[in-house]
């Protein structure tokens, strides 16, 4: 299976673990997008926070950094990191569980390697839009 989930200094409650990653692997297909290797790592706050300091020169806080490895037109390779953290906070701002956070959280990072932004408010509509499909999708 190409997609793995590793739990970095974390621990959340990840279940039905070979149905997601199938599921996962589905979303890429659906969006003509080609999977070789998906890893997934949860993490802290501070986990990831050390990462977006190193890598992408930010100083802050998210809830997900994506990394595709592989080179343009090949298969596509990448690393995820979740702060688990930022997944639990969200979730009890947004009103939402953390199992439905971290489920959009997931996606979101597939939705990026397949190729959709958020950077501006057409592109988070876009986004939303298809997480909310896929949440609805997967939960159903």
């Amino acid at each position: 299976m190409p997609v793995h989930f590793f739990f970095a200094d974390t621990k959340i409650n990840l279940t039905q673990r070979t149905l997601l990653k199938k599921f996962i692997e589905g979303i890429f297909k659906k969006e003509g997008a080609q999977l070789s290797s998906l890893n997934y790592i949860f993490c802290s706050d501070e986990y990831l926070l050390d990462i977006n300091q190193r890598f992408l020169k930010h100083d802050y806080f998210t809830d997900i950094i994506t990394f595709e490895m592989s080179e343009k037109g090949m298969p596509i390779e990448a690393e995820v990191y979740i702060s688990t953290d930022r997944v639990k906070e969200n979730a009890r701002t947004e009103g939402n569980t953390t199992g439905n956070e971290l489920h959009r959280v997931l996606f979101h990072g597939v939705l990026h390697l397949c190729g959709y932004q958020d950077k501006n408010k057409v592109q988070k509509q876009q986004m939303r839009s298809k997480e909310d499909y896929y949440l609805r999708k997967y939960f159903s």
